[in-house]
């Protein structure tokens, strides 16, 4: 029984408890074949045949950094200096786990103290934590401290949030049997968060630039939430737009939340991400993940410690405010690097950069008869309605390499979105690659 802690007795319990006879009978869904035949996979292979195989079924992707590339909606891909990459895997770095014992982990816990003063000023709010598994968890969790902090249960969620991030927020609300509101989607930002506030909400998630592109002034609808006791919680999904705009705790914001893919870390095929997290310091003990602190030790010596530590691996689980397990430790890291490389001007001039690759984009998107701009203001992503399908259209620019951009369908597959494409351009892309894609445009319109 050393290694299957349950008796007998209790596993014989627990199969009572839900109204069945053996173990078995929990896979009685899956298909026989399933369990009992063979997968349909080669039994042999050597080594070279199997990389040759996979090879061959990698060749058939189309690698974002072989063609012109227009990919965003809250990945974006973005230059990383080689210098990142060689200072996050020397030793002292790649080796390093977990700060379960701090007393011990100097070294890491003072990257990820620097990590949140950085993230603290980027996003204008008082703390930060030590980072959280990617921008759409982030948002979740605000959600959930929200409820805690107001003692309400309801929120609102803006229809340009990032539908993946809306529908991470809902899972974990209904696992909460909390009651979560996402309003459709608003390609022209023209929603009224204002006029939908009311008593019983703890919390309004908004998110700028949003999904389609829009900047939003935040101020009228903090000072709205203000007066009805209401959090604002602000999503940002593209973390290099705060090198130009004003800070969303500048703005008003009582919760930040943000993917800091953009900085330090490459697009990874999806992930590893890295969720931000900033809040008011009043509102600390309810914030997730773990918070790091500077101190003196016994003989005055600067030292750093888990000054808050608020997972049930830490502490009673009735009082724990996350069960995320972990930070996102080595994506901070590269973070920080890169953000330190950069500095402050640094990072308004590469900012400078993406706004006006996008800007020229977008002005030569402008003069395609049947293609029209949506957006009043962007940041480096725009969306554009299409005379026809974008999803066919996407398709049509990949057979003949180029990355057009996101149908804004994929994202609401059942929203009538079908003609929207989000198009991002950043410091990478080149006048050729933008020539490349309005003349694509200009070919589209002219089916």
């Amino acid at each position: 029984m050393r290694y299957l802690p349950l008796s007998p007795t209790e596993r014989e319990d627990m199969l009572t408890r839900m109204g069945l006879a053996e173990i078995d009978d929990l896979f009685a869904d899956a298909a026989d074949k399933l369990l009992k035949a063979p997968l349909d996979l080669p039994r042999h292979k050597s080594e070279l045949e199997v990389e040759r195989a996979l090879g061959a079924l990698a060749a058939k992707n189309l690698a974002a950094g072989a063609v012109p590339f227009f990919l965003g909606a809250g990945a974006y891909k973005h230059h990383v200096p080689a210098s990142v990459d060689h200072l996050i895997q020397r030793s002292e770095f790649l080796t390093s786990y977990t700060p379960y014992q701090p007393e011990i982990s100097q070294g890491t816990l003072q990257v990820l103290f620097e990590f949140q003063t950085q993230v603290a000023r980027l996003t204008g709010m008082d703390v930060a934590n030590a980072s959280m598994y990617d921008g759409s968890t982030a948002a979740a969790e605000a959600v959930l401290m929200a409820h805690r902090v107001t003692r309400r249960r309801n929120a609102l969620l803006s229809g340009g949030l990032h539908p993946h991030y809306a529908e991470t927020a809902r899972t974990l609300s209904e696992m909460a049997n909390d009651d979560i509101r996402i309003l459709p989607p608003d390609p022209l930002a023209q929603e009224d968060l204002i006029a939908q506030l009311d008593d019983s909400l703890s919390c309004v998630v908004v998110q700028s630039p949003d999904v389609y592109g829009h900047l939003r002034d935040l101020r009228p609808l903090a000072d709205a939430c203000r007066a009805k006791g209401v959090l604002l919680v602000a999503v940002v999904t593209e973390i290099l737009s705060l090198g130009l705009i004003e800070s969303p705790g500048a703005q008003g914001a009582d919760i930040v939340v943000a993917e800091g893919q953009s900085i330090g870390n490459g697009l990874n095929f999806g992930g590893p991400y890295l969720g931000l997290f900033a809040t008011r310091e009043k509102y600390v003990r309810q914030m997730p993940g773990r918070l790091c602190g500077q101190t003196l030790d016994s003989q005055g010596r600067r030292g750093f410690v888990l000054t808050l530590s608020t997972r049930e691996q830490h502490i009673r689980r009735e009082k724990a405010t996350s069960n995320i397990c972990t930070n996102s430790g080595l994506c901070a890291l590269a973070f920080s690097i890169h953000l330190s490389l950069l500095g402050e001007k640094g990072l308004r001039e590469l900012a400078l950069v993406n706004h006006a690759n996008a800007v020229a984009l977008a002005e030569a998107i402008e003069t395609i008869p049947g293609v029209k701009l949506l957006n009043q203001s962007f940041f480096n992503e725009f969306c554009v309605e299409l005379p026809g399908p974008a999803a066919e259209f996407v398709e049509r620019a990949a057979a003949r390499n180029l990355l057009a951009g996101v149908p804004a369908s994929r994202l609401s597959p059942r929203a009538g979105l079908d003609n929207l494409l989000l198009v991002a351009s950043s410091e990478l892309n080149t006048d050729a690659d933008r020539a490349t894609l309005v003349a694509a445009l200009r070919e589209e319109a002219a089916r």
